[in-house]
Order: C-alpha cells, then sequence, then structure tokens
C-alpha cells in the first residue's frame, strides 16, 4: 500500500527533500510538494547571498557544511537530469572572519572544534592577514579566520531549481497552491485542505515552509518560534580592485563578498528593528547609509568612494530560540516533520536536511548524518543549541 508524504513548501528545503525522498524508485512512496510561489518571487532560497561555510561554533552545523560543499562539487552525480548538469558558478573563496580583542578567544575556541571536525580553516595574525590583503585595515583586528577551502558562494536560487528539477524526474509531484487548512484526528495529521479547493490526504507531513512555517504549525495547533524577518542586500561598485577577496564578517556586524566584477553586502538590523513580516519591497536604505557604510569605509579604504548599484530584500527564516535549524518531529504530532528556522543558512544546508528528513522517513532514523542536536523538542526541553556565528 502507497504512502503519500506532502511536503508543505517547495523551495530549496522542500525540493532537496522531495529529491531524496524519490532518489530511489519505491512504487510504496507517492511525494506530493505543494508550494504556493511558483514562481519563487519571495522565496527565501531566491533571495539569498546563497553562502556555504564550515566556520560554524556548533560540530552539527560544521559537519552539515561539509557534506554541502561535497555535494556541490559533485553535482553531477546528484542532480544532472538527461546529462544537462546545473551550472551554479561554486567559487570558493572563502569565508574571513575578524576578531577584535575582545572576539579573539571565541574565535580560538571556534577554531578549534571546526579544525577537530576536519574543516580547513587557517587562523591570521594582524600582520599575516595585512601581507594577504594588503587592501584591508588590520589596526584594530587581533585575529582572522579563514576558511582555506570549501567555503564560498553560489547560485541558490540555481540550486533550488535544479533540486526541484531532479526530483520532478524521479517522480515527485508540485503542486502550485496553498495550504489554507489541517484536518486533524487522532493526534495526526490526516488531510491538508488547499487554496483552490478540495483537500489532500496524506499519510506523513513536512513542514518545510520556511518563514510562514509557523502559520502552518498554528493550523494543527503546534507551536514553532519561527518568524518572517527582513534581511536588506546592496550591491556595490568599487573604483579599486580588491584581490583574493573572500567573503568577510566585520567585527561591527556587516558582511561583504564579491559577486562578479561588484560586490555585495549587509548587516543585520539596528537593535529593535529587526520585526517580524516587514515588506520586502521597502529596502532600509537608512541602514546601509548610517551604520553599514562607515563600517566598510573603516575596514576597506577604497570602499569611501563606492556607488551602490542595486539592493534587494529577502527573508530569514528566524529562530527567535537559538537560531538554529529545526529539524525532525513535531512535538505533539506523531506523523508531521519539520524542517524550518534555519536562519539564513537554509540554502547551504538544504542538501545534508533534506537527505536527513529522508532517512527519517523511509529508515524511521538518521543512518548518515546525526542531526539529533538539531531536534524541535529541545525548545520544549530548555536545552537550546546555541550557535556563535549567526551572519
Amino acid at each position: 500500500m502507497s504512502r503519500r508524504v506532502v511536503i508543505v513548501g517547495g523551495g530549496a528545503i522542500g525540493s532537496a527533500i522531495a529529491y531524496w525522498l524519490t532518489r530511489e524508485a519505491r512504487a510504496d512512496l507517492e511525494v506530493v510538494v505543494v508550494e504556493r510561489d511558483p514562481a519563487y518571487r519571495q522565496a527565501s532560497s531566491a533571495l539569498s547571498a546563497s553562502s556555504i561555510r564550515q566556520q560554524f561554533s556548533t560540530a552539527v552545523n560544521i559537519d552539515i557544511g561539509r557534506f554541502g560543499i561535497g555535494f556541490l562539487r559533485a553535482l553531477p552525480d546528484y542532480l544532472a537530469v538527461d546529462g544537462e548538469v546545473p551550472e551554479l558558478g561554486l567559487n570558493e573563496g572563502g569565508y574571513l572572519f575578524l576578531a577584535s580583542a575582545g572576539g579573539e578567544p571565541v574565535l580560538r575556541q571556534n577554531h578549534e572544534l571546526q579544525r577537530a571536525r576536519g574543516a580547513d580553516v587557517a587562523l591570521l595574525e594582524p600582520a599575516e592577514l595585512a601581507a594577504r590583503f594588503p587592501w584591508l585595515s588590520t589596526g584594530d583586528v587581533a585575529l582572522a579566520s579563514l576558511g582555506l577551502s570549501g567555503e564560498g558562494w553560489f547560485d541558490g536560487y540555481g540550486l533550488l531549481r535544479a533540486f526541484r528539477r531532479r526530483a520532478t524526474a524521479q517522480g515527485a509531484r508540485f503542486l502550485a497552491d496553498e495550504v489554507v487548512g489541517v484536518r486533524r484526528r487522532d493526534g495526526r495529521v490526516a488531510a491538508v485542505e488547499l487554496g483552490q479547493g478540495g483537500e489532500l490526504a496524506c499519510d506523513l507531513l513536512v513542514n518545510a515552509a520556511g518563514p510562514w512555517s509557523a502559520g502552518v504549525a498554528a493550523m494543527m495547533e503546534a507551536s514553532l518560534p519561527v518568524r518572517a524577518r527582513r534581511r536588506c542586500v546592496f550591491v556595490l561598485d568599487c573604483p579599486e580592485p580588491l584581490p583574493g577577496c573572500p567573503l568577510m564578517i566585520d567585527p561591527s556586524g556587516f558582511w561583504l563578498r564579491p559577486e562578479g566584477r561588484q560586490f555585495i553586502c549587509g548587516a543585520p538590523p539596528l537593535p529593535g528593528q529587526d520585526h517580524d513580516d516587514l515588506p520586502l519591497d521597502e529596502i532600509d536604505h537608512t541602514l546601509f547609509e548610517e551604520t553599514i557604510w562607515p563600517a566598510l569605509a573603516h575596514r576597506v579604504p577604497a570602499f569611501e568612494r563606492l556607488k551602490v548599484t542595486g539592493s534587494w530584500a529577502g527573508y530569514y527564516e528566524y529562530n527567535t530560540v537559538d537560531q538554529n535549524g529545526l529539524v525532525g518531529p513535531q512535538p505533539g504530532l506523531s506523523n508531521v516533520l519539520v524542517a524550518t528556522g534555519f536562519s539564513g543558512h537554509g540554502i547551504q544546508q538544504a542538501p545534508a536536511v533534506g537527505r536527513g528528513i529522508a532517512e527519517l522517513v523511509l529508515e524511521g532514523s538518521y543512518r548518515s548524518l546525526d542531526l539529533c542536536d538539531l531536534d524541535p523538542a529541545r525548545l520544549e526541553q530548555g536545552r537550546p543549541l546555541l550557535e556563535r556565528n549567526v551572519i
């Protein structure tokens, strides 16, 4: 008898889950993905800065990053369709974390864990940093951590489309519709109600609705601490070349990376300004002019004469408790799994999380990479998984 798995949300996470579930043909499994925005106009996957790293402070996130970069490097083995390999423009330019004197001990602690987990990272003293990146102002930098390989950036929207295309070729069905209600019975979800009418029965439901996953959980009389938090990205022209520029994270909070011949940058909103559901068509230019630009020009003097050539905004599916992904069974519901709350890391974590959820569905437990540290039950049990390196 066939089981039907309904995945709510067809972004990178939902499409990755569909891909892994259908990678091996099974007559006893039907996979249906419900995506309300098939053009992905508001999808976090399409609007992110699309980067990947191993420089985290928790073992599970480091391991997820290591699997992710291996997946991207071996893309033809995974996501080719009819001999056509998606081109994601993977650039392993590395991440560069800069630390002030106050942040140096944490950077050293993180480095020890990262090296122990196999990450190819190096600590740079100020003199080494200045020699490697002469365009950088290092007078107030106490220490830096550089990813030598396995970190960089790529076409995130391309990855989403590749997951979806391969999943469809393998038999997954994508519906352009919206889940507007849930029918429960005996502590289980029996069916989802669709916005275009009718309902879709399910044996198992996966909530991968990203910034809107808390709303989906509420339909099931459950809760998730996930909110849609806007992040603005600015496109810059620099009058001088910055040879070897990696993705840089400044102690002040801004990040910067190359994008072709230009650069993109961003920073978290100011305290008290990080509200839920802010409109994506309104860009916070004040954040750039009053906060990012002064810090950027201090760190890279060439940016004193920058030109802003564009901007956009996307949502983080922000886990308000500990900013780490929520992956595993939804507490209180016996046939619901969640994969959400990645707080800006979803596009890079999609390959590993998709595989992990598929293993839970097909095998009943993780068989390759243990993602138990991301179990949503940790929040009810008062044991948050704190990640120091949230950008």
